[in-house]
């Protein structure tokens, strides 16, 4: 591949649409402006309106100045990505909102690989391929999936998702759902999106939270374990001053807490006990959900002293380090709530069309 390639696909409201990549990405901007072509404000250069035999022509310009700037015409076998995901978009459950990505420079797609949040092929593919440009799929809930053109495939897409955010960083991590391959309709795409893929990223959500506050419950308890041998060893000369041991562990124990508070409040809402075989567990989930409001109310009452707020403080942990294996089996045998589905209606029997080719000189 060319240090400086422009790649021309078309775009079903704008024509013909070009983008420059390479480690010498801008040498093909300046053909691309040389050639009159003009960058919109997501990077992407488009020709403007003109005829089919102005179409050639500018194309044939830009063929010329590409080569005079070192740079690499080639023409796409897919249509604008762009289309493309607003045509899923549309078709899926909800609400979404589709931006372009360019990583016109190739180390600039490495970028992605800390937040992809997935074990399939599409991370194997921004690792090992080039990947110049791809588009995020946001809905409300702030779910981003990232679509790109299936790489050593003529048609089709990949499509996987970002860490959500409250978990920052997803690489690596053994909850990731697997990405999976689109075929180029956008309807099947959409229900293969919203049947097999939305489903499997909800319960890989589920399973780490279950696994964020099953960490943060033994971090605790290890915190707990500390300061019990403290206590233990307090008449030894040596023993730090138990009041200093008792803020220490109450700071970092309370650190660990947040994680839980951010996480189990939508485990708690999916907990079905009496659907388990064991119902009893109701009387505990709802003394948890307690904890969990007391716990906010610490930071809110300015009111309360510093003895006051301690033991406030050990009475919500207590109850949650007393209750944690009712609480984790519990969310372990909720399930996240379905995903809608894309109805058989909406669904379009014709494929994507595929890229119209740009006239040749």
């Amino acid at each position: 591949m060319a240090d400086a390639q422009i790649i021309l696909a078309y775009g079903r409201d704008t024509g013909i649409v070009a983008i420059g990549h390479g480690e010498r990405y801008k040498a093909a901007h300046e053909a691309l402006a040389a050639a009159d072509f003009r960058r919109g404000d997501d990077w992407v250069f488009h020709l403007p309106g003109v005829d089919e035999d102005a179409s050639r022509a500018t194309v044939a310009n830009l063929v010329r100045h590409a080569t005079a700037h070192g740079a690499e015409v080639v023409t796409s076998s897919h249509r604008f990505i762009g289309d493309t995901a607003r045509d899923i978009a549309r078709l899926l459950p909800g609400q979404w909102d589709v931006r372009i990505e360019l990583y016109s420079h190739p180390v600039w797609q490495q970028d992605l690989v800390p937040w992809l949040w997935d074990s399939g092929e599409l991370v194997r593919a921004v690792q090992t391929q080039r990947i110049p440009y791809a588009a995020t799929l946001t809905d409300t809930a702030e779910t981003t999936l990232l679509l790109v053109e299936r790489p050593g495939h003529q048609l089709g897409y990949l499509v996987g998702a970002f860490a959500p955010e409250p978990f920052e960083e997803g690489y690596g991590d053994p909850h990731a759902p697997h990405s999976i391959a689109l075929p180029p309709f956008a309807g099947r795409a959409a229900r293969g999106i919203a049947d097999r893929f939305l489903p499997t990223y909800e319960r890989a959500v589920h399973a780490r939270r279950i696994a964020t506050v099953a960490e943060a419950l033994a971090r605790i308890h290890a915190e707990q374990d500390a300061w019990a041998a403290i206590i233990a060893s307090s008449r030894h000369r040596n023993a730090p001053p138990l009041g200093e041991a008792a803020e220490t562990f109450l700071n970092r124990a309370w650190a660990e807490f947040l994680a839980i508070a951010q996480h189990a409040p939508v485990l708690l809402d999916r907990c079905r006990p009496a659907a388990t075989n064991w119902p009893g567990d109701a009387r505990v989930l709802a003394e948890l959900a307690d904890a969990l409001t007391d716990a906010e109310d610490l930071d809110r009452d300015a009111s309360l002293t510093l003895t006051e707020r301690d033991a406030r403080l050990r009475a919500v942990l207590g109850t949650w380090l007393t209750h944690s294996e009712p609480f984790l089996r519990q969310a372990r045998a909720a399930t996240p709530p379905r995903q809608q589905t894309v109805p058989a209606a909406a669904l379009p029997h014709q494929a994507l069309p595929r890229g119209q080719h740009a006239p040749r000189r």
